[in-house]
């Protein structure tokens, strides 16, 4: 019955059927990352990215209760135009979504779920979610981490928000079976800043070698995705010391105000984009560029 409530863009469907190179693509970051217009331009330069790269790009959101795997420019604005008044849509809240015939702008946990329906086996986004500073006490643990446990799609990223406690979310990846790739570095990359001084559980230097991982990961009845961690670029990487000054800033913030559950990461970004006046946000655009770039190389060496 899942086509009762999935809708596949028609050029997505095709190239699918055809056996194309297609990237899946997050909304969150179009309603909650950045105020409109920007967010919109951003979208469709990411979009862009991948059709440079040869690849089909699927913007994935729910509109109007149905699941979205690839959106038009005119739903994009929608979502833009609308912003924060647009749910921020995890696991728990998609049925509801989909029964009440509302609209959500999917997370790194969602896109992976409605890609993972529609066929796309390659997602590419700014960074995920993972286990937040002081989880020992508030057990707050993005689901984006059981996701990737579960739902075989791999996924291409910054590495984990800086923001979040970095060696606790590692070590919760590898309690669950998911393998973290570090593309031409052994060193987690840490969002805004190229190093964090964790280790990755692999180095892989080509696009072709990561596909083949993930490829084997397959054949061998695996569950579970793949994260690949891509440095942010040289020039768009941010000192760890300023980054880091700027988070525990707006951590002090957001605990004085009582801000907690999945209204803390929206929170936190804005915040940090204020305090270093602005270059957060270019970097964070700057990465998820390079991002759906790898993801695109990716795709094509995997079809």
């Amino acid at each position: 019955m899942l086509e009762t409530h999935l809708d596949i863009k028609p050029e997505v469907a095709e190239a699918l059927r055809a056996g194309k190179p297609v990237v899946a693509l997050e909304s969150t970051i179009i309603s909650h990352g950045m105020p409109y217009p920007q967010n919109v331009e951003t979208a469709l330069r990411v979009e862009q990215v991948i059709r440079d790269e040869g690849a089909v790009p699927a913007t994935i959101a729910v509109i109007g209760g149905r699941l979205k795997a690839g959106l038009t420019e005119e739903e994009i604005e929608y979502l833009g135009k609308k912003g924060l008044e647009i749910t921020k849509a995890s696991r728990r809240d998609l049925a509801v979504l989909v029964s009440r015939g509302q609209d959500g702008a999917t997370t790194v946990t969602t896109t992976m779920m409605i890609a993972h329906m529609a066929g796309i086996k390659v997602f590419a986004t700014g960074g995920i979610g993972g286990v937040h500073r002081g989880a020992e006490k508030t057990m707050d643990i993005s689901a984006d981490l059981e996701e990737l446990a579960h739902t075989p799609v791999l996924v291409v990223c910054a590495g984990a928000k800086a923001i979040l406690d970095l060696p606790l979310t590692l070590e919760y990846l590898e309690t669950h079976g998911v393998p973290v790739i570090g593309y031409g570095t052994e060193e987690l990359p840490a969002f805004y800043s190229r190093q964090s001084g964790l280790k990755v559980d692999y180095r892989m230097d080509t696009p072709e070698e990561i596909a083949a991982a993930m490829r084997t990961q397959t054949e061998l009845g695996m569950a579970g995705g793949m994260l690949v961690t891509n440095p942010i670029p040289e020039a768009y990487s941010m000192d760890p010391a300023v980054i880091n000054k700027a988070i525990d800033q707006a951590i002090e913030e957001m605990e004085a105000l009582g801000i907690h559950g999945k209204e803390c990461t929206p929170f936190l970004l804005a915040k940090v984009k204020d305090i270093t006046g602005g270059d957060s946000l270019d970097s964070n655009i700057r990465l998820v560029f390079n991002n759906a770039s790898l993801a695109a190389k990716i795709a094509k060496a995997l079809v």
